[in-house]
């Protein structure tokens, strides 16, 4: 993975969502809900609130760039709300691209 590349930043970035995604989920809002422990939902929070933003930014700069469809940026976007989707995205789109 080339981070001097959009397309290796875009990797990267997708990565580091997916798991902030999962950590936020799967991890801090049971604590916050389940044992009222909050700090750790408003840290992971904030950090998966700036890899979201960038990530989306990323896929429409390199969807851009790469002149890809618009169905294949809508499905880079779509793939931020989803879990897992961002791993699925990279390893069957952005791999490639690579």
């Amino acid at each position: 993975m080339n981070l001097k590349t959009r397309i290796g930043q875009l990797r990267m970035l997708a990565i580091a969502e997916g798991v902030s995604y999962l950590l936020l989920f799967g991890l801090t809002m049971p604590l916050k809900y389940g044992l009222d422990i909050i700090w750790p939902n408003k840290f992971v929070g904030y950090i998966h609130g700036l890899l979201f933003i960038l990530y989306c930014l990323w896929v429409i700069f390199v969807g851009v760039d790469k002149k890809w469809s618009i169905g294949k940026i809508f499905t880079g976007l779509i793939a931020s709300l989803l879990p897992f989707a961002t791993f699925i995205f990279d390893a069957k789109v952005l791999k490639k691209e690579s």
